[in-house]
């Protein structure tokens, strides 16, 4: 493990976040004798559906995407992943193979613990199986929201919401407008629910009402009061 890898895992460690928060110190030492980093480049495959689940993923560093692929080969982004939160992990407890898929959005860092590890914690400290179950509680919140959305809004509704969406995770760069991250129109329309050719057009749609500005794959929310009402009227 690199000096920088240690770092970073010494911050995850220390993270309020961190379930490590909630072990023993006993069940610390079994963490840092189990654990251990992996690192992905732009879009890489972290895990594919169907395969065995092994592992909890910690993002690290980067970002991730959990996607379904869904007929003719078409995406469905489900959700994002940001720093420092766990994924991976929903098949393993309910005995299945993977039903989705991840990706990385851009080159990352994970750290990865065995989920047997993460079984036994739970039996033995009640604090691991609670964070868990309050962890999936707010998944399927978000779950059952965007299906919704992704079902009724009409395609700017969508857009707009998909864009909200991913200031909401990934937030903003220095200067206060431009998303912090560099987003494909592909990944924004399976984001989304609608065809690429689609997306393109309602952001060309969006740039010409100033609501938004784009330079490349980095979209900058120039009226963010707008783009909330575009999303909620749907």
């Amino acid at each position: 493990m690199t000096r920088k890898e240690s770092t970073l895992l010494h911050e995850m460690l220390m993270d309020l976040n961190s379930i490590a928060s909630l072990l023993t110190e006993d069940q610390l030492e079994e963490l840092k004798d189990n654990v251990f980093i992996e690192r992905f480049k732009k879009n890489d495959i972290i895990y594919r559906d169907g395969e065995v689940p092994q592992y909890l993923h910690c993002l690290m560093t980067g970002k991730v995407k959990i996607y379904k692929d869904g007929v003719g080969g078409r995406s469905q982004i489900l959700r994002v992943i940001k720093p420092v939160e766990y994924f991976g992990y929903r098949a393993y407890f309910a005995n299945e193979n993977f039903v989705t898929g991840a990706a990385a959005f851009e080159n990352c860092v994970i750290c990865m613990i065995p989920l047997e590890l993460i079984e036994k914690w739970m039996n033995e400290n009640v604090k691991i199986a609670i964070y868990f179950v309050n962890h999936l509680a707010k998944e399927l919140g978000i779950s059952d929201s965007r299906i919704v959305s992704l079902t009724q809004k009409h395609i700017r509704g969508r857009l707009a919401e998909a864009l909200l969406f991913l200031v909401h995770n990934y937030g903003f760069e220095e200067d206060g407008i431009t998303i912090d991250m560099n987003i494909a129109r592909e990944d924004l329309a399976n984001l989304s629910n609608m065809t690429t050719s689609n997306a393109i057009r309602t952001l060309s749609a969006f740039a010409q009402e100033n609501i938004i500005e784009i330079d490349g794959k980095k979209i900058s929310i120039l009226d963010i009061n707008t783009l909330s009402k575009i999303s909620q009227i749907g």
